[in-house]
C-alpha cells in the first residue's frame, strides 16, 4: 500500500507542539503487519508524558498514545499470527508476553512508537485479536485501562463472591474494576468527588458510592460498610497520602494494588495498620499479552461494554486532551477511521 496518511506527532516536548502531519503510509517489514487504525483511546499517561516532561530527551518527532484498535490490511514476510482483515488491538507493553515482567520493558507511545495515525506497522507479536462482541472504539479501551484493572483483580487471585473491592475515581481503570469485580460476585465500593458519577457507577454494578469530600475519612466508612472487616482488595489510583487511608481500610490478609499517581509518585503512610492486617501492597504496571488475551475472552463471555465518555474525530485530539484534564467518566476515544 502506498500513499500518505494523517499522523499526530510531537515536534518537541509539550502538547502545544503537537502537529497533525501528512506522512507516508509505512510498509510492514519481516514479521510485521500493517494495521488500518480505527480508534485510539486516551490514558492519564498522556498528560504525564506531554505535560510532565516524560518525552524530554527522546528523539523527536514522536507519535503519542498507546491504545489502538484496527484491522490488519497487509502482512510482511513471515508474519503468521493474523490474516488480512483480522481485527486487532495493540498490547501496551510490547515485549511482555507472560510471567513476571522483564527488567527492561518498552511501551507504545514512549520507548516504542505511538499509534495516533491512520496506519501503523508493528511486529505481529505486539497485537492480539479484538473481542467479537464490541466495536473498535470500545475495543481500543482494553489495552491499558482494561488490562490494568484485570491484572490488579486477577493477577494474584481474583476476588471471591461476597468479598469487598474498593476502587477510586470514575476513570477507565476504575469503571473496568466495577464491571469486572461485580461480575466476579464481589461487592464494589467506589470513591468519587462527584455525586452524579457515583450514581452512574452504581448503575454499572457498584454496591456503594462514597463522596470523597463529604466523607474525607472514607477508610472509616469502608469499615462501617463491611461490618468492621474492611476491604479485601483496594485499587489505589490516587497515591500520595491516600495510600495511608487505603492501608487503614484493608481487611486482614487484604491486598492493595498500587496503580495511580494522581497525587504524585511519592507515598508516605503509617505502616502499623498494614503490618497488623498482614496486608500486601502490589505494584501494577498494566500487564502482559496473555493477560490481555484473557481479558478479551472475559469481555466476550460477560458481554461487557466498556464505558466511553466521548468520541472525538482525529483532528480534535487537542480537545480530547482538554477533556482529559477535566476528568471523564470512563474513557475518551479518538476515532481515526
Amino acid at each position: 500500500m502506498s500513499g500518505t496518511m494523517k499522523q499526530w506527532r510531537l515536534e518537541q516536548p509539550g502538547r502545544q507542539h503537537l502537529r497533525l502531519a501528512d506522512v507516508a503510509i509505512p510498509k510492514p517489514g519481516a514479521g510485521e503487519v500493517l494495521v488500518r487504525v480505527s480508534a485510539v483511546s486516551l490514558n492519564y499517561r498522556e498528560k504525564l508524558l506531554l505535560d510532565g516532561g516524560g518525552y524530554a530527551g527522546m528523539t523527536e518527532p514522536l507519535v503519542p498514545t498507546s491504545d489502538m484498535a484496527g484491522q490488519v490490511v497487509a502482512t510482511g514476510a513471515g508474519a503468521r499470527r493474523f490474516q488480512e482483515g483480522a481485527r486487532v488491538i495493540a498490547n501496551f507493553q510490547t515485549d511482555w508476553v507472560d510471567g513476571p515482567p522483564p527488567r527492561q520493558m518498552r511501551s507504545l507511545g514512549a520507548s516504542a512508537p505511538g499509534v495516533l495515525a491512520e496506519y501503523v506497522a508493528m511486529p505481529e507479536g505486539w497485537l492480539v485479536a479484538s473481542p467479537t462482541t464490541v466495536d473498535d472504539a470500545q475495543a481500543s479501551t482494553l489495552p491499558c485501562a482494561g488490562l490494568t484493572a484485570w491484572t490488579a483483580l486477577t493477577g494474584s487471585g481474583a476476588p471471591l463472591p461476597g468479598q469487598t473491592v474498593v476502587t477510586q475515581g470514575t476513570g477507565g481503570v476504575s469503571l473496568f474494576a466495577v464491571q469486572l469485580a461485580s461480575a466476579m460476585g464481589a461487592k464494589v465500593i467506589v470513591l468519587s468527588g462527584d455525586e452524579g458519577k457515583l450514581v452512574r457507577a452504581k448503575a454499572l454494578g457498584a454496591a456503594h458510592g462514597l463522596h470523597r469530600r463529604h466523607t474525607p475519612d472514607w477508610d472509616a466508612a469502608v469499615l462501617e460498610l463491611t461490618g468492621g472487616q474492611g476491604a479485601d482488595h483496594i485499587l489505589e489510583l490516587v497515591g500520595g497520602d491516600n495510600l495511608g487511608r487505603s492501608a487503614k481500610a484493608l481487611a486482614p490478609g487484604g491486598r492493595i494494588s498500587l496503580i495511580g499517581v494522581f497525587e504524585g509518585f511519592d507515598v508516605r503512610f503509617p505502616t502499623v495498620p498494614l503490618m497488623q492486617r498482614h496486608g500486601i501492597i502490589q505494584g501494577i504496571f498494566v500487564g502482559h499479552r496473555r493477560g490481555l488475551e484473557d481479558l478479551v475472552r472475559a469481555v466476550d463471555a460477560l458481554a461487557l461494554k466498556p464505558v466511553i465518555d466521548t468520541v472525538y474525530p482525529l483532528a480534535e485530539f487537542p480537545k480530547a486532551l482538554e477533556h482529559l484534564d477535566r476528568g471523564p467518566f470512563g474513557k475518551l476515544v479518538v476515532r481515526v477511521r
